[in-house]
């Protein structure tokens, strides 16, 4: 069973240290959440197995991090500050703002509802800071709000220094900032997000078949991920909703709490990317519309070696958001069961490649020095195998150890006893079914390689 309401979550994320409001001894900024100590963790798991999926298990991407201050050239080109807007709805009554798509009540205020609202006019959602020690609004740049643009103004440096051909991607995982009206939905829609995003650059006419091919590949991996293959809805989006970038554009939908939104999205953004930033663009049979008399002093192509022609690739890009990975891992792993008529208990039932802690070493007793001192060991033995974090738990209270492990989703405790000391094994309880089996210290170290790989 996931969770049956957002608040459920919200809870959970605050009481166990997934997630925090930012700020929030002041009162806290709307949009904006700090992840917490089981947070971070979860949330770096998820970043893992997505660049492991993308370039390590891959012969044909490379990685990129690039800055995330954005020079205003490059999004005049890329078409962001002509097109980067939301239709934005004051209420005359209540003084509330609103995004014209959110009026889901006959143009009424969801705050009010009054009908005495402005027309809609353009809002950018682009954040803009200043560069240099003098703020006079000659020299600024904006936060980028997506990760890819980067990706495509680097593409010859990449291109130039690994010798890749075509048909190859380039993946970034990073921060992008848009200044929302109304963030909503706890990490759903919020101001400052974190993206893992795939361009994988195609020959013209190859672009449909890889695209079919990514839109597959995307739904794999979050079924691979712990989600549900019947919470997962495959949406192709109208051509009229397109962005001014795509071709075709099919977004893979999860059923959140609060309802059925998108996940991740797959984008055919054909040539526009490169022909927007390329150098002597009617050199080109550029088949997008993109910005023309591009400034850029470089040529984004490659050359066919088989009919001697350069071109402009295609793009197909895999787009994901982070928090929104992590909202719907959360909710997919939810669980409340009955233990006995009297008790409940509420688990993650995370895989274990994602659970913030991989193991809990739990003394019975924490003021026994033997026991303790045995258990820091093994903990010690556990951590140096490089699977993730493994935590000492010496409170004393074993079952208060297992319901919290429980609810952040550590998959296994381990339980030092008396009876350790006697026959050097130690006690391994599995979150998920509760069976508890006695394994030797000698063996842990096998058996705890075997158990995540």
């Amino acid at each position: 069973m996931t969770a049956q309401t957002m608040e459920e979550l919200v809870s959970l994320c605050k009481r166990r240290g997934f997630l925090f409001q930012s700020n929030d001894i002041y009162g806290g900024i709307k949009g904006l959440y700090d992840y917490g100590p089981m947070g971070v963790e979860f949330k770096n798991n998820l970043k893992q197995a997505w660049w492991k999926s993308m370039v390590y298990e891959r012969d044909d991407t490379e990685g990129l991090d690039a800055s995330i201050l954005s020079s205003p050239v490059v999004l005049k080109h890329s078409g962001h500050e002509d097109t980067f807007t939301d239709p934005l709805v004051d209420c005359r009554a209540c003084k509330s703002r609103w995004r014209a798509d959110q009026l889901f009540e006959n143009n009424k205020c969801p705050n009010c509802k009054s009908e005495d609202l402005t027309e809609p006019r353009p809002f950018n959602l682009m954040f803009k800071t200043a560069i240099g020690p003098v703020d006079d609004g000659s020299s600024f740049a904006y936060l980028r709000p997506e990760t890819c643009q980067q990706i495509f103004t680097n593409f010859k440096n990449i291109l130039d220094s690994t010798s890749r051909t075509v048909p190859f991607g380039i993946a970034q995982m990073g921060k992008a900032f848009r200044n929302e009206i109304t963030p909503r939905n706890f990490i759903f829609r919020v101001r400052e997000f974190e993206q893992m995003e795939l361009e994988f650059f195609v020959k013209p006419g190859t672009d449909d078949e890889w695209h079919e091919y990514w839109i597959n590949k995307r739904i794999e991996w979050w079924i691979n991920q712990g989600i549900k293959k019947e919470n997962l809805k495959k949406i192709e989006v109208e051509k009229n909703e397109l962005a001014h970038y795509s071709k075709r554009t099919v977004d893979i939908n999860y059923v959140f709490p609060h309802g059925e939104e998108e996940l991740e999205g797959v984008a055919n953004r054909t040539d526009f990317d490169l022909g927007s930033h390329t150098k002597n663009q009617n050199d080109f049979k550029i088949t997008s519309e993109v910005m023309k008399n591009s400034s850029s002093t470089t040529k984004l192509a490659v050359q066919d070696l088989e009919e001697k022609k350069w071109y402009i690739p295609y793009v197909i890009e895999p787009s994901a958001g982070v928090d929104r990975g992590v909202l719907a891992l959360l909710n997919e792993a939810y669980r409340e069961e009955n233990v006995d008529r009297d008790n409940k208990r509420i688990l993650l039932s995370l895989k274990p490649h994602l659970s913030p802690i991989k193991a809990a070493v739990i003394p019975l007793k924490k003021n026994n020095e033997e026991l303790v001192n045995l258990s820091k060991e093994i903990k010690s033995n556990l951590q140096k195998l490089g699977l993730g974090r493994v935590v000492l738990e010496n409170s004393g209270n074993i079952g208060k150890n297992y319901r919290r492990h429980d609810e952040i989703g550590t998959p296994i405790c381990l339980t030092v006893d008396f009876e350790t000391l006697e026959d050097k094994s130690v006690t391994v309880r599995d979150r998920d079914t509760m069976k508890q089996e006695r394994v030797s210290i000698e063996n842990l170290s096998e058996y705890y390689k075997k158990y995540f790989n």
